[in-house]
């Protein structure tokens, strides 16, 4: 009997109506960010403006020279701290992959011990502001999430069961150092763990901002989560100077918070947003590490 190989249209249409599903929250983000503030008070949120307004955009304008230097410093610290990050993680997974590595099993909880219990917040502190003194500078921003425990299993797993130890063995037969054996074999065939981790690796960079608030005091080193978080504070404070003076609601001397909140979340997301298609492809077989084919 044979087998039809169409896809049922009615999984098509779930995936479509899913898909659009998750789009609709970045939609109404966009169109909040573009309403104006009077429509947004009498009429509520809704997916297409009842009264277009950029008074939002414009207020982030005004401050078009912090926010590019805060997209610098965040693309900067993000990329750079992705790339270490990804030779640190997958250099630490690869060794703990190699069953005649002798400390493996001691490495192994050194890495679970401190994924699972932290120092606290202030010898964190101390350590990068006494001993290291890295406050006021990019390090201070990219060593703190340069190893992940987790990611580090994830990236073993992938290597203890997507590369064949006889792929090693052959190369090291054929005289390839432990270095060449990581550059020109592990490496080249982990692309697609490589695309998970540094996607969560990204995300975790792009999005971070108590770092900045520990260590950073020179705001021309905020990043942009901390310099978007600083410029919300400073407009609620001064709304709250406006009220407390009575200051007529429809003034221009009102800053457009609702709108002011989703334009910030607009421009947080969208770099991230423009990564994420390149990664895909690699990305939805990386999740697949470790599971069981049927």
């Amino acid at each position: 009997m044979k087998t039809s190989n169409r896809t049922n249209p009615f999984i098509i249409l779930f995936f479509i109506l899913f898909s659009a599903a998750s789009l609709l929250p970045f939609w109404l983000i966009l169109m909040v960010s573009l309403t104006g503030q009077n429509a947004l008070v009498k009429f509520g949120y809704s997916f297409w403006p009842k009264e277009f307004d950029l008074a939002a955009y414009r207020f982030l304008w005004h401050d078009a020279e912090p926010i590019l230097r805060a997209y610098g410093v965040s693309i900067f610290v993000t990329v750079i701290g992705t790339v270490v990050s990804l030779f640190v993680t997958s250099a630490l997974a690869y060794t703990l992959s190699r069953n005649d590595f002798p400390f493996r099993g001691a490495l192994s909880f050194y890495v679970l011990f401190t994924m699972l219990f932290g120092g606290g917040l202030l010898p964190w502190y101390l350590v990068y502001t006494k001993f290291l003194h890295l406050n006021d500078s990019l390090l201070a921003l990219i060593i703190p999430g340069l190893l992940g425990g987790f990611n580090v299993f994830i990236m073993r797993t992938y290597f203890t069961t997507s590369i064949p130890p006889s792929l090693v063995d052959s190369a090291q037969i054929d005289g390839a150092s432990e270095y060449r054996t990581y550059f020109s074999i592990v490496l080249p065939l982990s692309l697609p763990v490589l695309a998970t981790i540094g996607l969560f690796v990204i995300v975790a960079y792009w999005n971070d901002w108590f770092t900045s608030l520990v260590f950073i005091s020179n705001d021309k080193l905020y990043n942009l989560q901390y310099f978007l978080y600083n410029t919300l504070m400073n407009a609620q404070y001064l709304q709250a100077i406006a009220s407390k003076a009575h200051i007529d609601s429809a003034s221009d001397r009102i800053l457009p918070m609702e709108q002011l909140q989703m334009a910030m979340a607009m421009i947080a997301v969208l770099p991230v947003a423009m990564v994420f298609p390149f990664l895909q492809k690699y990305f939805v077989k990386g999740l697949t590490v470790g599971a069981v084919k049927g």
